[in-house]
């Protein structure tokens, strides 16, 4: 591994390639805050995919890709004087220490719950009215829906066992069946929402990212159906042209390899 000099002078290297870019590259040039936002997020999922697929050389490389982001953002405010790289280091350092006083106070936590309960306190306490003011009103609804229970357990409001949240399943379940059994679409929608929602309260009790559990289920479906796609190819028949039993048989044989 690089020593901590090594890894300053290649964050070094990197701000000194930003800087040519920002001054040399058309590309580079015309580059705003606003323009960088979608690329920021695709790189973001891209960085996730690679965690999930546990491909180290690739999240070593979406890092970088993500690293570049925020350098290119912090380049691009410091043209407007407005913040650099050390605000934006410095910034993050300030809030590390202030939200962390078992590490640099003498508070006394017993466990990570304690210390999550402390970090919603103390962001009470900078003045936000809500523990919800913290989740990105633009997140996708799956990691918001996990993002507000976390929050809401911060301040204690929470369920007390894993069977109680089971129950509240269950319960949400059978309001949706009554529901679909009616025939009220807006109600379905809004019954087929809670048990969602119950359902990722129900995941966080079970220590399992939804997100991540959802995103693998995808990833082997699309598997599997590609599979099924390629043993269709090799008897040249169409997968309309097939029939649920035949396809089945190759389904099959996917969710054994």
């Amino acid at each position: 591994m690089n020593t901590r000099q090594q890894q300053l002078e290649a964050f070094n290297r990197l701000l000194d390639i930003m800087d040519d870019l920002r001054a040399k590259c058309p590309w580079d040039k015309k580059q705003t805050l606003e323009s960088l936002r979608h690329l920021t997020i695709e790189e973001t999922y891209e960085l996730g995919d690679a965690i999930l697929n546990n491909d180290l050389p690739e999240i070593k490389k979406e890092l970088g890709d993500l690293l570049l982001h925020i350098v290119f953002y912090a380049k691009i405010g410091s043209e407007t004087n407005d913040f650099d790289m050390a605000d934006v280091c410095n910034e993050i350092c300030d809030k590390l220490i202030h939200r962390h006083p078992h590490i640099y106070g003498d508070v006394v936590v017993a466990d990570e719950e304690e210390v999550k309960q402390n970090w919603e306190k103390l962001k009470l306490k900078e003045g936000k009215k809500s523990v919800l003011e913290g989740v990105p009103k633009g997140l996708p609804a799956l990691v918001k829906a996990s993002r507000i229970q976390d929050k809401v357990k911060g301040v204690g409001f929470d369920w007390e066992e894993p069977h109680q949240v089971w129950d509240k399943v269950k319960e949400e379940l059978e309001e949706l069946q009554e529901e679909v059994n009616a025939g009220n679409q807006d109600k379905i929608e809004a019954e087929f929402g809670d048990v969602l929602f119950s359902m990722i309260n129900y995941a966080r009790f079970l220590k399992v990212n939804p997100e991540d559990a959802l995103e693998r289920t995808n990833k082997k479906f699309i598997k599997r159906f590609m599979y099924l796609e390629s043993k269709a190819g090799e008897l040249g028949k169409p997968l309309m042209d097939m029939t649920l039993a035949e396809m089945d048989v190759f389904w099959n044989e996917a969710k054994k390899l």
